[in-house]
C-alpha cells in the first residue's frame, strides 16, 4: 500500500485554489477510507461528490470556477460568460457557469452549462489558476451565443483597452470565426477611430 504523501496532495490543491479530487488524492497515496478520515476530522472539507477542499486554504474568489472545471474533468475550460468574469470585462452577469469540453465529455452536469465545441491549446490561456478560452476566442464564443451586442461591444473595448488583446488579434479571430461576431467586431473597432 503507497503512504500518503501529504506535500504532492498540496501541490495538487495549490494549483487549484485548494480543491482536489478523490482520484488526484489516490495518486498522491490517499486511500477512500483515509480522505474519509481526513473530513470527519476537519483537515478536508467534502464539497462535492468526489471533490474536497484543504481546510485551511486561502479562500479564492473563483472556487466556484475551480469545482466546476474538477466536476468536468481536465480538458475542461473556463468559456462564454464565465470566462468574461473572470476576464472582467462586462457587466453581464453569468447566471451558470459556462465550460467548453471535448465532444465526448458531454454528460448533464447541475448549475454548469457544457458547451462543446472543440477548442484548441492555442485558444486557451491560464488566468487566476484556471484554465480560460483566450480574450479572442471568449468574445467570439458570447458573440455567437447571443449575449447583447452592448456587451459584446463593452469587452472589446475593455481587452483593448486593457492590453489583454489589440485590433489585429481580433481581426484575425473575426475572419476565423465569422458570423455575428466579425459584424460587431468591425462596428466597434470602426466606432474607436471616430
Amino acid at each position: 500500500m503507497t503512504r500518503p504523501d501529504h506535500d504532492a496532495l498540496y501541490q495538487i490543491a495549490e494549483g487549484q485554489a485548494g480543491y482536489f479530487t478523490a482520484r488526484q488524492a489516490s495518486q498522491a497515496g490517499f486511500s477512500w477510507g483515509l480522505l474519509s478520515s481526513h473530513a470527519k476530522r476537519g483537515l478536508f472539507d467534502r464539497v462535492a461528490h468526489g471533490i474536497y477542499r484543504l481546510k485551511r486554504f486561502p479562500a479564492s474568489p473563483y472556487e466556484d470556477l475551480f469545482i466546476a472545471l474538477l466536476r468536468t474533468g481536465p480538458q475542461s475550460v473556463i468559456s462564454h460568460e464565465s470566462a468574461l468574469a473572470v476576464y472582467e470585462l462586462t457587466d453581464a452577469l453569468p447566471t451558470q457557469v459556462h465550460i467548453t469540453v471535448p465532444r465526448t465529455a458531454s454528460r448533464r452536469r447541475e448549475r454548469i452549462r457544457l458547451h462543446t465545441k472543440e477548442i484548441g491549446a492555442s485558444e486557451t490561456t491560464t488566468r487566476e489558476g484556471l484554465t480560460v478560452a483566450s480574450v479572442p476566442r471568449t468574445i467570439a464564443d458570447v458573440a455567437a451565443a447571443g449575449l447583447a451586442d452592448e456587451f459584446v461591444s463593452q469587452a472589446i473595448h475593455q481587452a483593448i483597452d486593457r492590453g489583454l488583446t489589440d485590433p489585429t488579434e481580433l481581426h484575425d479571430a473575426g475572419v476565423r470565426y465569422g458570423g455575428r461576431f466579425a459584424r460587431i467586431l468591425k462596428r466597434t473597432l470602426r466606432e474607436r477611430k471616430s
